[in-house]
């Protein structure tokens, strides 16, 4: 099993940052990719970007491209987001992910252990 624990949420008025850090423990060597995910009052999970664990190739929804950058420390088996320009619809509870067979991927069901998840409030 791996589990994950999110930090670094919080709030933030619009045009802001904030850096979230997703640190995992367990059986980390099964990890292959890891992804963050968000979701706001009376929406679904809606996929942000994820990672590939060994090679690092990324992937970003279109919303938040140019804006938030993920990357991954393997030594210290920490994911992160740094999330800038900040808008207020990005206000959500994000959720880090990891799974422990295949490449990133978009699809929340595609990963096999989440996080209890951090609260991002951006004002306007």
């Amino acid at each position: 099993q791996v589990q994950l624990v999110e930090s670094g949420g919080g709030l933030v008025q619009a045009g802001g940052s904030l850096r979230l850090s997703c640190a995992a423990s367990g059986r980390t060597f099964r990890i292959s990719a890891m992804g963050w995910f968000r979701q706001a009052p009376g929406k679904e999970r809606e996929f942000v970007a994820a990672i590939s664990w060994s090679g690092g190739s990324t992937d970003y929804a279109d919303s938040v491209k140019g804006r938030f950058t993920i990357s991954r420390d393997n030594a210290k088996n920490t994911g992160n987001l740094q999330m800038n320009s900040l808008k207020p619809e990005d206000t959500a509870v994000y959720y880090c992910a990891a799974r422990d067979s295949g490449n990133l991927a978009y699809n929340r069901r595609s990963y096999d252990y989440w996080g209890q998840g951090t609260q991002v409030t951006v004002s306007s």
